[in-house]
C-alpha cells in the first residue's frame, strides 16, 4: 500500500481480543452449510479458510510470509510468521484462547474491531470448521519466546494446550487431514490451490506465499514448489490475465484510495478483444455476482470517459448512440475493496450490498481517472476510438441477434431441424445433449429416453467466440441452433449483453463429445461460448460434461467398462487372470459412434449409472486466463499448458 492508505491496527493482541459468539455443534452434521459442499470445492475451501487467517494477519501488518504444503497423505499444512494465535487463558471460556479459536464457531480476533479492521474468509467460522471437519489437526504456535501445540481429532482436543519448548520465532502452523468420512473426494488438486495462492499474492502485494507439493517430487527428491510475490499487485494481475491478448495502451491504469475506512484498489487496461472482463473482490473474497463496488466503478468509467470525449469533440460525427457497455468492451479490470463490515447478498452470497461503497468507489475512480486522461491524452484517444468501434459493432450485433431471435423463439419459427426434442416440457427434468457429429447424434437418439432427453447434433467445430466479433456469433449456424434450442435470449432493457433465461427449456445441458483430441477441442470451444456469452448458465449449474467410457474389457459373457487406464488394467487382470493385455479382451472407444445405442444408454445416458461433471467457476479470473490462453493466438503458452495438463485427460474449469 502507498502512504495514502494507512494501516489502522492494534498491536495488543491477546485473549481479551477473542470474541465468542456460539458453539460448534452443527458443523459435522451439516458441513455444506459452512463450506459450500463436501466435494472438491469444499475440500479445497478448508485450505483457503486457514490461509485467510494468515492473510488477515498480513493485512494487519504482522505477517510477511505464508507457506502452504500438500503432504503425501493429502494432509495440508499452512504456516505463517504472524503474531501467533494467543495461548493465554480466555476469561469467559476458562481455557486457552488457542483452544477457543479452534473449537468454538464464530470465535476469533475478526470480531474484535481493534484487532482486525478487515478480514476475509467466512468471518470467523473458518479455522474451527476446518478442525471439526478434519480427522486430525495439529496447531503449533510460536510467540513470546515460547512454542506451544495442541492436537485434535474431529474437533476434539486430545490434551490442553501445552508448552513444548522455546523459540525466537513467531507465527502459527496448522496441519490438518480432512475427514474421509465427511468428504466424497480426498485428493487435493495442486493447480486449484496454486491458482488461489497466486490470486491472493496479487490482491495483497508484498506478501510472500509459497506452495509446495510433497506428492510430486523432482529427480533430487525435492517437492514441486512455486513462490508468489507481487510488488505490482493488481497491475501485475491485469497483465497476467491479458498475457495472450494485445493491449491497446502501454501500461494498466491503476488507482487506489481510502475513504471512511474503505480501501479501494482498481487496475484495468484495454485490449483488442470484444469481451468485458471485470473481476471484483471484497476483503479478498471473489464477488462473482459483483455488487456496489462494481456499480461504482462502471458509473465512474462511463461518466469520465464520456465527459472527456465530449469535451474534445470526439463524438461529434458519431451516428450511433454511445452506451455504458461500449466503454467496457475489451476491458480487463480488477476492482478490490477492503470493507470493515461487508454485507453480502445474491444467490451465492457473493454480491456486495453495502450502498455506501458505490459512492466511495465512484468518487475515487472518477478523480483518479480524470487526472489520468488529462495527463495521457494519446492513450485516452486510443481508448475512445475503441469505444466508438464498440458502439458500431454493438448495433450490428443487436441487429443480428434480433434477427435470430425473431426467427426462432419470438417469431415462432420452430426449433432447429436437427433437434430431437423430448416429450416432457418441464425444464427442471429435461436434458439437452450437445453431441459431436451426426453419427454420434444418431446413436444418441436411438439410445436416449425420449421422455426427458433431447439430442442436438453439432456439425464440426463451432465458432471460436474468443476471437470473433459479437455479430459473427449470431451468424454461426451451430450457435444459432443452440440459442434456439435452449429458448434463451440476449438483450434486456439497458443491457444488450444480459442473458434472459426465464424461458430456458432444459436445466441440464450436457456436452457429449468423443474422447480424443478433436473431441476435447470441441468441448473447449463450447465451454468458451458458454463462459463468454452465457455465463449465467454455468453460474446456475446448468452445464455438464458427459463421461463416456474409454474402454470395454470383455471375456466370454463377462464385461466391464473402463473410464481410465487404471480401471482397464484392473479389469484385464480380473478377467484374464494373468494380467496380460489381449485385444479379444479390450475395445478402445475412439468415438461415441463406435458404441451401439444400448451401450451408450447404459454407460453415458442412464441417470442410474452415468457420471456427469458439472461445470462450475471456482476462480473466475483463473478461468478467464485459461480460456484466453487456450483459444487465443499465442501458441507457446497453449502448448505449455496442454503438456502440463495432458496427464489429467480431462477439462477442469
Amino acid at each position: 500500500m502507498s502512504d495514502e492508505i494507512e494501516q489502522i491496527t492494534s498491536n495488543n493482541y491477546g485473549a481479551d481480543n477473542i470474541t465468542v459468539l456460539e458453539g460448534l455443534e452443527a458443523v459435522r452434521m451439516r458441513p455444506a452449510m459452512y463450506i459450500g459442499d463436501i466435494n472438491t470445492r469444499g475440500l479445497h475451501h478448508l485450505v483457503y479458510e486457514v490461509v485467510d487467517n494468515s492473510i488477515d494477519e498480513a493485512l494487519a501488518g504482522h505477517c510477511s510470509n505464508i507457506f502452504v504444503k500438500i503432504h503425501e497423505d493429502n494432509s495440508v499444512s499452512v504456516e505463517d510468521d504472524g503474531r501467533g494465535i494467543p495461548v493465554d487463558m480466555h476469561k469467559k471460556e476458562g481455557r486457552s484462547a488457542l483452544e477457543v479459536v479452534l473449537t468454538v464457531l464464530h470465535a476469533g480476533g475478526k470480531f474484535d474491531k481493534d484487532t482486525y479492521k478487515v478480514s476475509g474468509g467466512l468471518h470467523g467460522v473458518g479455522v474451527s470448521c476446518v478442525n471439526a471437519l478434519s480427522s486430525y489437526l495439529l496447531v503449533t504456535v510460536q510467540r513470546d519466546g515460547k512454542k506451544y501445540q495442541q492436537e485434535y481429532s474431529i474437533g476434539v482436543p486430545k490434551y490442553p494446550v501445552k508448552e513444548i519448548g522455546t523459540s525466537d520465532k513467531h507465527g502459527t502452523t496448522v496441519h490438518f487431514k480432512p475427514d474421509a468420512t465427511i468428504f466424497t473426494v480426498h485428493e487435493y488438486n495442486y493447480d486449484t490451490l496454486a491458482a488461489r495462492m497466486r490470486e491472493l499474492s496479487y490482491l495483497n502485494r508484498g506478501i510472500s506465499i509459497t506452495i509446495s507439493d510433497d506428492r510430486n517430487k523432482d529427480e533430487n527428491g525435492e517437492p514441486f514448489t512455486e513462490h508468489f510475490l507481487s510488488e505490482g499487485g493488481l497491475s501485475e494481475f491485469v497483465q497476467f490475465l491479458d498475457k495472450t491478448r494485445q493491449p491497446l495502451i502501454p501500461d494498466p491504469i491503476y488507482m487506489e484510495g481510502l475513504r471512511d475506512n474503505v480501501v479501494v484498489e482498481v487496475a484495468f487496461q484495454y485490449n483488442d478483444s470484444y469481451i468485458e472482463n471485470i473481476h471484483s473482490y471484497v476483503n479478498n473474497i471473489n464477488t462473482i455476482e459483483g455488487g456496489t463496488h462494481v456499480v461504482g466503478f462502471r458509473r465512474a468509467l462511463t461518466r469520465v470517459f464520456k465527459g472527456w470525449a465530449t469535451k474534445n469533440d470526439l463524438f461529434k460525427n458519431l451516428k450511433v448512440e454511445i452506451s455504458g457497455e461500449d466503454f467496457r468492451e475489451g476491458i480487463t479490470c480488477l476492482v478490490s475493496v477492503k470493507v470493515p463490515e461487508p454485507s453480502f447478498e445474491g444467490q451465492t452470497k457473493t454480491k456486495l450490498g453495502n450502498s455506501e461503497v458505490d459512492a466511495i468507489v465512484a468518487g475515487i475512480v472518477g478523480e483518479k481517472l480524470e487526472y489520468y486522461l488529462e495527463e495521457n491524452p494519446k492513450e485516452a484517444k486510443t481508448i475512445v476510438n475503441k469505444v466508438i468501434l464498440a458502439a458500431t459493432a454493438r448495433m450490428a450485433a443487436k441487429k443480428a441477434r434480433e434477427l435470430v431471435q425473431r426467427k426462432s423463439v419470438l417469431g415462432g419459427a420452430g426449433l432447429p431441424g436437427k433437434l430431437s426434442d423430448c416429450a416432457d416440457k418441464d425444464p427442471t427434468v429435461c436434458e439437452l445433449f450437445l453431441v459431436e457429429g451426426d453419427s454420434a447424434g444418431g446413436t444418441a437418439k436411438q439410445g436416449r429416453n425420449r421422455a426427458f432427453q433431447a439430442i442436438l447434433p453439432l456439425r464440426g467445430k463451432i465458432l471460436n467466440v474468443e476471437k470473433a466479433m459479437e455479430h459473427k456469433i449470431y451468424e454461426n449456424e451451430e450457435i444459432k441452433n443452440i440459442f434456439t434450442a435452449l429458448g434463451v435470449t440476449k438483450g434486456v432493457e439497458g443491457d444488450d449483453k444480459a442473458l434472459n433465461i426465464s424461458k430456458l427449456r432444459y436445466h441440464k445441458i450436457v456436452i457429449m463429445c468423443d474422447a480424443d483430441v478433436d473431441g476435447s477441442h470441441i468441448t473447449t470451444l463450447i465451454l468458451t461460448f458458454f463462459f463468454r456469452h452465457m455465463k449465467e448458465m454455468i453460474e446456475n449449474g446448468y452445464i455438464y460434461i458427459a463421461s463416456p467410457p474409454l474402454y470395454l474389457v470383455k471375456k466370454g459373457n463377462k464385461q466391464h467398462y473402463a473410464w481410465n487406464d487404471e480401471e482397464r488394467k484392473k479389469f484385464i487382470k480380473e478377467l484374464a487372470g494373468d494380467g496380460k493385455e489381449d485385444s479379444v479382451h479390450t475395445q478402445r472407444y475412439k468415438g461415441l459412434g463406435e458404441m451401439n445405442a444400448e451401450q451408450l444408454w447404459e454407460t453415458t445416458l442412464n441417470p442410474d449409472t452415468r457420471t456427469f461433471r458439472q461445470i462450475t467457476i471456482d476462480n473466475a479470473a483463473e478461468a478467464d486466463h485459461v480460456f484466453s490462453m487456450l483459444m487465443g493466438d499465442e501458441v507457446p503458452p497453449r502448448r505449455e499448458f496442454i503438456e502440463a495438463h495432458a496427464k489429467y485427460a480431462k477439462i477442469d474449469v
